[in-house]
């Protein structure tokens, strides 16, 4: 394909922006994206604005393409110290934008989309391309009327919805909809060892024929985690060898907890904290939940139908785009610990049934939401953004 870059260059150079390093669905799409890219010869250089779980060594050492921490976010109560910290890091960018004179930026969440795209705007960058993954609970309105603005102005010439849910979601907080284009979240296909399933389960404690429900997802209150909490009592007496795991750190870490004793679940429900290696964990799961309140299109349900895993989940927008009902997993009412626990004894009791969902779940993720569909849209996207500049 011949460049559409700046004269002078053979090749795109793309800039990808986060906010924060850490483990998560927006980090994971964004590196992915940037292998990709770098794969097939672009220039490619990712960005975070801060580290937030201490990662920046580690991935320096796991990701071969250049690794940039701004450090514009300092931990400390005062605001003036946060400010100067974050004008700081915008300054960090601003020089690495007229250093590196990109042809692409793409944000990975509204902060950077926010943040960045304007000054790549403001550093001549020619395609300027903004993500939007999902709500996020609690944002002010005069937040997502500016992120709107931006976009409907062309300093974000198009928002990616990453899902038909989160387009609507845009549409609702402002964004014109033909500024919007949906490129479904991927993954990088993967495989599941068995000795990793026999070597995980071990650290975990379970046993030869013992049950291993597992959810993934940050403990806040869109993941909707207590009701499978409140699920489990009800299928104990039908499955005592059953254990739940969820996959994750936040805030409501402590409130969780509190439920899992309440209910005295102390020895079937555990709180997993962070796990690096989350193929590794799926691989030791018989089944996955997820009970969100809401949900974009998640990273760690794709990768638990790649790993070959039957799913019970809510049926929310995003997830219905994915999952079939009866066909991939089980759909279920949200905020109803009822149904979730009825589903869940429907599939202990079924293996055949989770046998063949676990196929076609897979064969879903890995006929139509793979990194190489997804960079592929992308790379169509940045080519037709390019083309009509160089025809204005």
């Amino acid at each position: 394909m011949n460049s559409t870059s700046r004269p002078g260059k053979d090749r795109l150079s793309i800039l990808f922006l986060g906010t924060q390093m850490a483990f998560g669905g927006a980090q994971a799409l964004l590196l992915d994206q940037a292998l990709w890219f770098k794969s097939k010869g672009y220039k490619t250089v990712a960005a975070f604005f801060y580290d937030r779980d201490g990662l920046n060594d580690r991935w320096q050492k796991s990701y071969d393409i250049p690794l940039i921490n701004l450090n514009a976010f300092v931990r400390v109560a005062g605001y003036v110290q946060i400010t100067s910290g974050l004008l700081v890091g915008m300054w960090r960018l601003w020089k690495l934008l007229r250093a590196e004179k990109f042809d692409v930026v793409v944000g990975f969440t509204h902060d950077s989309n926010v943040l960045g795209l304007p000054l790549a705007w403001l550093a001549g960058v020619p395609v300027r391309i903004g993500t939007h993954l999902g709500v996020i609970r609690g944002m002010p309105r005069w937040r997502e009327r500016l992120h709107s603005t931006l976009v409907n102005m062309g300093i974000i010439q198009t928002l990616v919805a990453s899902s038909t849910r989160t387009r609507d979601d845009a549409v609702h907080e402002g964004v014109r909809p033909e500024r919007i284009e949906i490129i479904f979240n991927s993954i990088t296909p993967f495989t599941v060892k068995e000795e990793d399933r026999i070597r995980v389960r071990g650290q975990l404690g379970l046993h030869e024929g013992d049950f291993f429900l597992l959810a993934v997802g940050r403990l806040v209150y869109e993941k909707g985690h207590e009701f499978l909490i409140q699920a489990i009592p009800s299928v104990i007496p039908a499955f005592p060898n059953i254990t739940v795991g969820i996959c994750g750190t936040g805030p409501l870490y402590e409130q969780l907890q509190e439920q899992i004793s309440a209910l005295s679940l102390d020895d079937r429900v555990r709180l997993l904290g962070q796990w690096e290696t989350v193929p590794e964990l799926l691989a030791a799961a018989d089944a996955f939940v997820m009970s969100s309140r809401w949900e974009g299109l998640p990273m760690a349900l794709l990768e638990a139908m790649m790993a070959g895993l039957p799913v019970i989940a809510t049926k929310v927008q995003g997830v219905e785009e994915v999952i079939e009902d009866g066909v991939h997993g089980i759909l279920v009412p949200l905020e109803n610990p009822e149904e979730l626990s009825k589903a869940i004894l429907q599939l202990l009791g079924d293996p055949e049934r989770r046998r063949k969902m676990g196929i076609a779940a897979s064969s879903r993720i890995a006929q139509g939401y793979t990194t190489d569909r997804m960079c592929e849209k992308y790379l169509q996207l940045i080519m037709r953004i390019s083309n009509l500049n160089l025809r204005q």
